[in-house]
């Protein structure tokens, strides 16, 4: 589940375990350390998802650790909680002071944009774990990277699905089907949404309606009645996850039928929705990044053992499968571990300058990363630091409780089926 959160239905990490961690990172320097910020909402209702990501963080570092560091220095977390974007500006000015030059965080859209922004003011690396809103790298600032998919991605793959899988299912062109897009209206939800609708129009399907809705006070006898009005067969949805329930409960009371329901991201996409929904979930579709229940083929040699040490770790800890939370926290930060900051050593600097032009210099192809990415920047001004082979994926529920990547068919697990939707 990608991106920002402001709404979560889970059970993840427990706090205890935060607040050890928190404890343990918050050291004095030393000469033989690399100090590296951690910024993540950690004591809120976004803890639970973003704890996940931060643990993938922590995994990361501590496997880097037991490599030897970055040319001998071991990686230290300098871990603050940030709960709301108003305490972006302190938190960065107290890792700066505490002499940070580059920042990992922050799961949240709504938080990464003015912690990035504080970070860049300040001249640190900020380095994004999750967040997906297309303006956090689309500011063009020289010192923000993320390897991670952007909302254009995720909507852009769900259109992709439409016209490579569903259309052909259908036995219709792209032309032939008619698309709707319901947003939440923030950064998160109409930059995943302006993905599925730009991909789409690229693609020959029409978009018949554009629909946004506010998470806090949604209304969806208003949004229920624009899909029917616009004859959409084929929807969607760009959700938090309490109103990604509500939506399909009130979807089903109504009598709204579509041929294919899309989640792009969030809601669809974690074990909560098959739980909570139970039969009411089968058939749905989600557009995420990679969880652990990708073909292992997507992984080159390289990205196979970091895959396999990411995984042995993970369940040593929690005794429970991988995340998809934590499986990108833990992709982002070895990307920041293993190959930038020991490529900024070799250069000779690992000032905030020297960190950004070593992230410049990536080159790994699809498959390296354990997530199933390869890692190369935009230099672009519009796209400035995002990785452009970051790896998104379709999954499917297929009975309850039970999800499938199905598409692309490199990541696959399985085929599609139940098209059209049952109900």
């Amino acid at each position: 589940m990608v991106g920002s959160s402001r709404l979560w239905v889970c059970c993840c990490l427990p706090l205890a375990l935060v607040a050890a961690q928190l404890a343990a990172c918050s050291l004095q320097p030393q000469a033989s350390v690399l100090r590296v910020g951690a910024l993540f909402p950690l004591s809120n209702s976004q803890a639970p998802l973003a704890s996940e990501e931060f643990a993938g963080v922590q995994i990361a570092a501590d496997l880097a650790n037991s490599d030897g560091g970055v040319a001998g220095r071991q990686i230290q977390l300098d871990t603050r909680d940030l709960t709301v974007r108003e305490d972006a500006e302190n938190r960065v000015a107290s890792l700066r002071a505490d002499g940070v030059d580059v920042i990992i965080g922050t799961y949240s859209s709504s938080l990464s944009m003015p912690a990035s922004q504080a970070a860049t003011s300040l001249g640190i690396v900020y380095w994004e774990a999750g967040a997906v809103a297309d303006q956090v790298t689309g500011r063009g600032l020289p010192l923000v990277f993320r390897v991670g998919a952007i909302g254009r991605n995720l909507g852009g793959m769900s259109s992709q699905f439409v016209a490579d899988v569903i259309g052909p299912r259908l036995k219709r062109l792209p032309s032939q089907l008619r698309m709707a897009v319901v947003q939440e209206g923030d950064q998160y939800g109409t930059s995943v949404g302006g993905g599925a609708v730009e991909s789409a129009r690229q693609l020959g399907i029409p978009v018949v309606a554009t629909i946004t809705y506010d998470a806090y006070t949604p209304d969806w006898p208003r949004v229920i009645s624009a899909i029917k009005s616009s004859g959409a067969d084929i929807l969607v949805l760009v959700s938090y996850i309490p109103d990604g329930f509500a939506f399909r409960e009130a979807m089903l009371a109504s009598g709204l039928h579509v041929d294919a329901l899309i989640g792009s991201s969030m809601a669809e996409c974690g074990p909560a929705f098959g739980t909570l929904l139970g039969p009411d979930a089968v058939g749905i579709f989600a557009s995420d990044r990679p969880a652990g229940s990708f073909n292992p083929k997507a992984l080159n040699k390289t990205g196979r053992a970091a895959y396999e040490r990411f995984v042995q770790r993970w369940q040593s800890a929690y005794h429970r499968p991988t995340t998809e939370e934590g499986l990108a926290g833990f992709a982002s930060a070895w990307a920041l571990f293993h190959y930038v900051l020991p490529a900024a050593t070799r250069a000779g600097d690992l000032s905030p300058q020297g960190i950004a032009r070593a992230a410049r210099t990536m080159d790994l192809p699809s498959g390296s990363l354990a997530n199933g990415g390869g890692l190369r920047f935009s230099q672009s001004p519009d796209s400035l630091g995002q990785n452009l082979d970051a790896p998104s994926v379709i999954w499917q529920w297929q009975a309850v409780r039970r999800s499938v990547t199905v598409y692309p068919p490199v990541f696959a697990t399985g085929q599609p089926i139940l098209i059209p939707l049952p109900r």
